[in-house]
């Protein structure tokens, strides 16, 4: 299973929201690629950016700080938010962005994710971020009538790389992970799901790699990695099998 620790950006910081609430954000870090550099020397493979102001605009906002993270470390980046074309995909994966997450558009224009995926095989993921099971867009302001489950099998022979699948009500709470609600959107569909919203403890990372053979091929990390209520080491060590 891997981890993704999250560089959320927000006017160029990186902070964290409660349930996606932008009025909620608190800045953990004014540098972003400090951050990035941090997560990179405690041992994390992985990094997971979200453009949360791009996510409400529909477009990128934070080009400046996503770059300055590229350029920072020698990690592999995932990246969402405001990506609703696929000119912006293009972008971002030419900038050195290794694979893009497409969330309002694979509810508004399947089509497009798609053709994304044919044109850029193994670096396309679903961003599916949920409310009492529907799907929500738009930076989380709209929630549609669309079942997550449902939304999951239809890119399921698309070539879609993998599914980012959010507990909105979980986000930032530090309430625990919804394993449930991840480990049936895993068994629904063939696609890797990573797990996302609520991860407060070892505890909860020890439940997810319990289920891994069922489809959760990982777990993205907010607030408790920034309030130290995960450790690092600890956390890297648990999901190896080392703890």
């Amino acid at each position: 299973m891997i981890l993704f620790p999250a560089i959320d950006l927000k006017e160029g910081k990186a902070v964290r929201l409660l349930r996606g609430e932008m009025e909620s954000a608190r800045v953990f870090n004014d540098d972003p690629a400090a951050q990035a550099r941090a997560f990179a020397e405690a041992g994390f493979e992985w990094l997971h950016l979200v453009d949360l102001d791009g996510a409400f605009a529909g477009r990128p906002l934070n080009a400046p700080a996503v770059e300055a993270i590229v350029a920072a470390v020698d990690l592999p980046v995932q990246l969402g938010g405001g990506i609703r074309d696929l000119a912006t995909v293009e972008r971002w994966l030419e900038a050195g962005v290794a694979r893009v997450i497409l969330g309002t558009v694979a509810v508004k224009d399947p089509a497009l994710v798609e053709e994304a995926c044919r044109r850029f095989p193994g670096r396309i993921v679903v961003g599916i971020d949920a409310r009492d099971g529907r799907v929500a867009v738009e930076g989380w302001a709209e929630t549609s009538e669309i079942m997550a489950r449902d939304l999951a099998k239809r890119f399921e022979d698309a070539g879609v790389e993998a599914i980012v699948y959010t507990d909105i009500e979980r986000d930032g709470a530090l309430q625990g992970v919804n394993v449930e609600a991840t480990v049936d959107l895993a068994r629904a569909v063939s696609l890797p799901v990573i797990a996302s919203g609520g991860v407060a403890s070892l505890d909860d990372l020890a439940r997810l790699r319990a289920v891994e053979d069922q489809g959760v091929a990982g777990a993205i990390l907010g607030r408790a990695l920034y309030d130290g209520r995960i450790d690092p080491k600890s956390a890297l060590a648990l999901v190896k099998g080392d703890a």
